[in-house]
């Protein structure tokens, strides 16, 4: 196969470039595209099943794959990625021109076309226009997606306020209305009813003030030397805590950890202010730490009401709220543990939940050392 060289421009670089994944059984083919696609991010394969396996494993904003190549076609390569990823973006270099190949392409979904002998100005001006389409689709995609969560939130917020705001509301109507005595049992009742009504509002209040916080601040990490175990006792002391409930807690002696301070605060806050709130009125919290080679792993377990195993795979979804009683008046937002997985991954690590019905959840948070 020849190629016809032109000269190009330069392209500005970026901080982090996109990654190119070119394919073509001959190694020149792939190190002159590599050249004249300097300013991007490159990886190689000499064949569909080594692109494959490297698509599995690296992440990779385009493939550039050339159609005939042994054991197996960049067709094939195509339609095994758009199943991988439908989003996936992928450019055929053909010397072919039969119509047949053409149409398979488009049907499996090919982004765009280059013909061989390749000009290496339209080469790279197919990958630019490409990526281009790609990061646009994301980009509306990701309004999209936000258009919905605000959509969804102010609903959710809507439904949760109502409530209480109607319970205050009819108590003091009734009270203006002289219905009630204030001698009677029944009223000192109402009046404590209504205080809690009233006192989860402004826990509510709290809430969206902090989730407001949380959403501004969900890019990026502002990393400072922490000592874990102080922002345990800060984070246990602060969590309301019924009278029957046992708390364990011994402080382990860490390392310095570079850490969110405050997004890490928010994650313990989450999980073991949910340990408490589904342990009932009696029960036992206990918070461990123990180190491995790489990484401190924080266990917090109750000896609550559980999670059946078929809903553990939804806690971390976005307004996902446990509801052991089947009530449908589930308090809260159900974003606490969607944003405590989310800043835990922003510092590489993970967290996981373990639970069985009546037997309590243990949840696993782990925080690499370095």
């Amino acid at each position: 196969m020849t190629l016809q060289m032109l000269h190009n421009g330069d392209s500005p670089s970026s901080d982090r470039p996109e990654t190119v994944l070119i394919v073509d059984d001959e190694r020149v083919i792939r190190e002159l595209c590599e050249k004249v696609l300097k300013e991007y991010h490159i990886l190689q394969a000499g064949s569909c099943a080594e692109a494959l396996q490297i698509y599995q494993k690296e992440h990779c904003d385009l493939i550039l794959t050339d159609v005939m190549m042994p054991g197996g076609s960049g067709i094939d390569l195509l339609s095994q990625v758009k199943t991988l990823d439908p989003n996936a973006v992928v450019v055929i270099m053909t010397g072919f021109s039969q119509k047949e190949i053409i149409l398979n392409a488009l049907r499996e979904g090919a982004d765009d076309f280059i013909n061989k002998p390749l000009n290496l100005l339209q080469l790279r001006t197919a990958v630019e226009k490409s990526l281009a389409r790609k990061r646009l689709r994301e980009e509306l995609a990701s309004l999209k997606r936000l258009d919905r969560f605000k959509s969804n939130f102010l609903s959710l917020i809507s439904h949760k306020l109502r409530t209480p705001i109607t319970a205050i509301s009819l108590f003091l109507q009734n009270v203006e209305k002289g219905i009630y005595d204030q001698n009677d049992q029944g009223f000192h009742q109402n009046i404590k009813l209504v205080n809690n009504e009233a006192e989860y509002l402004g826990r509510l209040v709290s809430d969206l003030l902090s989730f407001s916080k949380v959403m501004e601040g969900r890019e990026g990490l502002n990393l400072e030397p922490c000592d874990l175990n102080s922002i345990l006792v800060e984070v246990i002391g602060g969590t309301q805590r019924k009278e029957g409930i046992e708390t364990e807690f011994n402080p382990s002696p860490l390392p310095v950890l570079r850490l969110d301070r405050g997004k890490i605060t928010f994650v313990f806050q989450q999980v073991i202010e949910n340990a408490y709130k589904f342990s009932g009125e009696t029960g036992h919290v206990s918070i461990t730490l123990r180190t491995t080679g790489d990484a401190v792993h924080v266990v917090v377990a109750d000896t609550g009401i559980g999670i059946p195993r078929e809903e553990l795979s939804k806690v971390f979804e976005k307004f996902y709220q446990a509801d052991p009683d089947n009530a449908g008046q589930v308090r809260g937002f159900g974003l606490g543990l969607f944003y405590a997985r989310e800043f835990v991954h922003q510092h590489g690590g993970s967290i996981t939940i373990d639970s069985e019905p009546q037997r309590g959840s243990t949840v696993t948070v782990t925080l690499p050392l370095q």
